[in-house]
């Protein structure tokens, strides 16, 4: 594990850089006031998760990844392919010209790109699968029971979740209207089947396979 300096946020012990601090910045620049609490609460899991579970990791990292997720989700960082994927490009040329070594700045970029893929991302390099889970217990829950109720508690006051439910199943309804083909293999496609009226998937992996040019 990489020694940096610390502070306590929120009362969960995290690294405090210049580049944790940027990419704070950076987030609540671009974010609406919901999603960038959502990415810092993410954070915060995510470090406390690995606290708990005594995993060794870049803790600079998982707060770096964890704060730029959903960056894609935003109106700076935009275009034609899902919003993942969009972010983590952005996201791995933010931090290269601060600095990281290409195999920090592949773990950026996994963290991002897997952050709503826990069927893979939970089983990558620490990094990638702390940044991973602690998007998923603020997102959904998981390994909620996990956090001390104090640390909850304190977490929450401190980045209120701001109508979460509410305003990132707009955010995801809003992607299903306007950018359809970025989502037939990925969860968005769950939003647009619920809440948007004659939503149908582009695509299907079966009709890829059906489709294809050859003839077995």
């Amino acid at each position: 594990m990489n020694t940096v300096p610390t502070k306590v946020l929120a009362g969960v012990v995290v690294p405090d850089t210049p580049l944790v601090a940027q990419s704070m910045d950076y987030a609540r620049t671009i974010s609406a006031p919901y999603l960038f609490n959502h990415a810092v609460r993410s954070w915060l899991f995510a470090a406390q998760l690995g606290q708990l579970r005594d995993v060794d990791h870049d803790a600079e990292v998982v707060a770096v990844g964890t704060l730029l997720h959903d960056i894609g989700l935003t109106d700076s960082v935009t275009g034609p392919r899902r919003f993942e994927i969009e972010g983590a490009d952005v996201a791995r040329t933010f931090v290269r010209e601060r600095g990281f070594d290409e195999r920090r700045a592949q773990l950026i970029w996994d963290s991002v790109a897997l952050n709503s893929t826990p069927s893979i991302g939970l089983f990558k390099e620490a990094e990638v699968a702390l940044c991973t889970a602690g998007i998923g217990l603020d997102f959904g829950g998981r390994a909620f029971d996990e956090i001390p109720t104090s640390t909850m508690k304190a977490i929450l006051d401190a980045f209120p979740r701001l109508q979460m439910k509410k305003r990132i199943t707009d955010c995801f309804c809003c992607i299903i209207e306007t950018k359809p083909e970025t989502t037939y293999d990925n969860f968005a496609r769950d939003f647009g089947e619920k809440f948007v009226a004659d939503y149908r998937r582009p695509s299907s992996v079966v009709d890829f396979l059906m489709n294809s040019p050859f003839e077995e």
